[in-house]
């Protein structure tokens, strides 16, 4: 008996190129449509659909943000969220609303009416979710009240539906959403373009209103996003930095803030520190909101130097800032003190035997002490600032200019520190020693001038303390043509929040 085994096989059709064609090919199951229609991120900064427990809506002046964020982050970033998020205000909240809803219970059906009438959705404050779903909060911008500069946000009851369910305002699921590709390639691709769509989202629909902007960036950092902040325009970006610390002063979030205002405001280098000798009182404010030991101190430097120039636009600052400004200002005080009474003091001493110079053991070295301390004593007492008037118009930069054309102890200072011909020339030696005609002679004159050296050269080595530059400008030789000092030291114990 012969056995047949028989194949599972189907018999093979001949061969043609239809078929060689289709036998090589290899279906692609799994292909990338990142970038099409279909495509549409439920997951990510601002609207966390699918993790977010928290509805913030901002609508200002017509325009309207949404973002679903985490209560979590906003609990550790913000104060004001803490607090407000806390299991003590939702117990409260919660008691406030079954109170609401035990007094009005056919409020419901009446609102339902209302919305119907509109056309929109139906939408009340209910109870507290039931205990099988998430908690969620729900926070809307105070527009109303126009009293305050920044509107804030207060807590709403989160919207529900007519039997207490949880109707969340989600938006709806992406039908027929493509799989996630196999290969790494369209893997990475897809990461790469997702990143880029997320960190220049800010540049392509930044929001011309100023509040929408604020808070949008107040969140993006939250989320450890760059905030859209100018970064060519220095002046623009002071602007748009100090608004967003004020918000964030608002919500308890500058220890958060801060430090991205510092790193912003630090790129300018060279730029900002010319925007910081024009306007110091403004910088040091902001310095003082962003937690900046740079910048903060680069002002302070400033300040202390044109005491009591721009003191009334001080007002408003902690009293810590204050008592601060006047410690330094009272340091650099008696510091000039001490050297202008060693400049004072100044005396030459006799070649032999070194004693002082009078008019009787060398009349030419005494002459030419007493004009270098008549010189000194009367130049630093003219360069003395007056305090500024009380009604005076509040203006930086111009009570600054106006100093400029007065002589200024930092100028003195920096012609003492220069020496040679800077001040007491040749020519000025020359017709002080024409007064005396029984005394002058070219070999006189020389010996005048020479004598008048050896007074600069002392008078040189006397004022380096306070010629020392402790700002990041660089002034340059001749102090940058500023007319105060800028020796100011500022050490870590100095900064008021620490």
């Amino acid at each position: 008996m012969v056995s047949h085994s028989y194949s599972a096989e189907p018999p093979r059709r001949p061969p043609s190129v239809s078929s060689r064609s289709t036998t090589t090919r290899r279906h692609r199951n799994h292909r990338s449509h990142h970038g099409g229609s279909s495509y549409a991120p439920q997951n990510e900064f601002p609207n966390f659909a699918n993790t977010g427990d928290v509805e913030i809506i901002v609508n200002y002046e017509g325009q309207e943000k949404r973002y679903i964020l985490h209560r979590l982050i906003l609990a550790q970033c913000s104060g004001f969220f803490e607090a407000s998020t806390s299991e003590e205000w939702s117990r409260a909240q919660a008691q406030s609303l079954i109170q609401g809803a035990a007094q009005a219970p056919d409020r419901a059906l009446g609102r339902i009416g209302e919305e119907e009438e509109r056309g929109g959705p139906s939408r009340r404050s209910g109870p507290v979710p039931l205990a099988g779903h998430r908690p969620r909060w729900r926070y809307e911008l105070d527009s109303e009240n126009q009293e305050d500069e920044v509107p804030m946000l207060i807590q709403k009851p989160p919207p529900s539906t007519l039997f207490g369910g949880d109707h969340s305002s989600r938006p709806p699921p992406v039908r027929n959403k493509p799989t996630a590709p196999s290969n790494g390639f369209f893997r990475s691709m897809s990461a790469i373009q997702s990143a880029i769509h997320i960190t220049s989202s800010a540049t392509k629909n930044e929001p011309d209103n100023y509040v929408l902007r604020d808070y949008d960036n107040l969140f993006r950092i939250f989320y450890n996003y760059p905030p859209a902040l100018d970064p060519v325009n220095i002046t623009e970006a002071y602007i748009q930095c100090k608004t967003l610390l004020a918000l964030a002063d608002m919500y308890d979030a500058l220890e958060v803030v801060g430090p991205r205002i510092d790193h912003h405001l630090l790129q300018y280098q060279s730029r900002l520190w010319k925007q910081i000798a024009k306007y110091p009182p403004s910088y040091l404010r902001l310095g003082y909101l962003a937690r900046s030991k740079v910048i903060f101190a680069e002002a302070l430097i400033h300040v202390v130097g044109q005491w009591p120039l721009g003191s009334p636009q001080l007002h408003g600052l902690p009293e810590s800032i204050m008592e601060l400004i006047e410690d330094k200002v009272e340091e650099m005080e008696d510091l000039k003190a001490k050297i202008e009474g060693r400049l004072l003091r100044l005396s030459l001493k006799t070649p032999g035997r070194g004693d002082r110079v009078n008019p009787y053991n060398d009349p030419l070295g005494w002459l030419a002490n007493s004009l270098f301390r008549d010189w000194v004593a009367e130049n630093t007492a003219d360069a003395r600032p007056a305090k500024p008037k009380v009604d005076a118009p509040l203006n930086w930069y111009e009570q600054a200019r106006n100093a400029q054309l007065t002589p200024s102890i930092g100028r003195i200072y920096r012609l003492l520190g220069t020496g040679g011909s800077s001040y007491l020339n040749h020519e000025e030696l020359k017709r002080f020693l024409k007064r005396r005609p029984d005394d002058y002679s070219r070999d006189n004159l020389k010996l005048f001038e020479m004598r008048m050296n050896e007074l600069k050269r002392s008078a040189t080595d006397m004022v380096k303390p306070v010629l020392r530059n402790c700002l990041e400008l660089d002034l340059g030789r001749d102090g940058g043509g500023l007319g105060y000092l800028t020796c100011t030291r500022v050490e870590e114990a100095d900064f008021p929040w620490d």
